[in-house]
């Protein structure tokens, strides 16, 4: 572990405590000199921290930067806890709220134990990118299927949604027939089986073709779901018409280009479109909307 003030630190302790002009907080000369000696038994005015200036500022940052690690730790959550008491007795917002938990690692890292108001925040989740030669070759193929007839671009749709399961590690399963239906696949996601309905025509699917696939998916085991991937989308009225709380999430074209050139992991993206799906019945969200 890195046990010493970086020039990075010292610009997060600058902006923390207040101490552009060379004042530090509200400190007086005289609140500064006593609340050195009362929190930290020092005599901030000696001369030997005055190398770089007698401002307050000056004298700090010096101090910081020459005295052991374990007494920059105490004199950092001493100016801490005196900040945050001015901040609490004034009733004024954090105005910093990131800097704040960048205080926490700071004093993590030096060794200290950070203050336990400061919650320690995610890192902002990146989206789960997968291998750049397969989206490329993916999105190519994709490219390559609108300048086949209708009918071979549909198994040849089927095939390519297949080898995109499969590059997730989603285990997708081809086209299969039961009695008196087609379905055009299934896939693993969380645990769960879901059912693949395909299209790619010219018309944005309707609300029928929804409600046909969902009466596929509910006929089946009650833990089934079921995916709707329409390369031209879904009309509007078809989704109203459609309703909320079905056992169907949904794709189109925009959502697969996007997914592709971004080289986001479908996984993810079915992951999300199914939390919207659960938290507001709604089938549909482009994928845009989503990251």
């Amino acid at each position: 572990m890195d046990k010493k003030l970086k020039s990075i630190d010292i610009r997060l302790i600058d902006d923390l405590f207040e101490m552009g002009g060379g004042y530090v907080l509200d400190f007086t000369n005289r609140t500064f000199s006593e609340f050195f000696i009362d929190e930290l038994g020092v005599n901030i005015d000696d001369p030997r921290f005055e190398v770089e200036g007698t401002s307050k500022a000056k004298r700090l940052r010096y101090y910081l930067r020459t005295v052991r690690i374990d007494d920059v730790v105490r004199a950092l959550l001493a100016l801490w806890e005196y900040r945050e008491t001015l901040r609490r007795r004034s009733g004024e917002k954090e105005k910093l709220p990131d800097h704040k938990i960048e205080f926490l690692h700071l004093i993590k890292r030096l060794g200290g134990k950070p203050p336990e108001e400061i919650k320690v925040k995610p890192n902002k989740e990146e989206p789960v990118q997968i291998n750049e030669k397969i989206a490329n070759e993916l999105f190519s193929a994709l490219l390559n299927l609108s300048s086949l007839a209708p009918q071979p671009r549909g198994y040849a749709f089927e095939k390519f949604l297949k080898q995109l399961f499969d590059a997730n590690g989603m285990e997708g399963r081809a086209s299969f027939r039961l009695t008196g239906e087609q379905i055009d696949g299934s896939f693993q996601l969380s645990g769960e089986t879901y059912l693949l309905e395909a299209k790619w025509q010219n018309n944005p699917v309707d609300a029928s073709d929804l409600r046909s696939f969902n009466a596929k998916v509910e006929d089946k085991a009650s833990w089934s779901r079921g995916l709707f991937v329409s390369y031209s989308g879904f009309s509007e009225d078809g989704l109203v018409a459609y309703g909320k709380g079905k056992s169907v999430i949904c794709m189109d074209g925009f959502d697969l280009s996007e997914m592709l050139h971004n080289r986001l992991s479908l996984k993810e993206v079915l992951s999300k479109k199914a939390r919207h799906a659960a938290e507001t019945g709604q089938p549909f969200i482009q994928l845009r909307d989503l990251f």
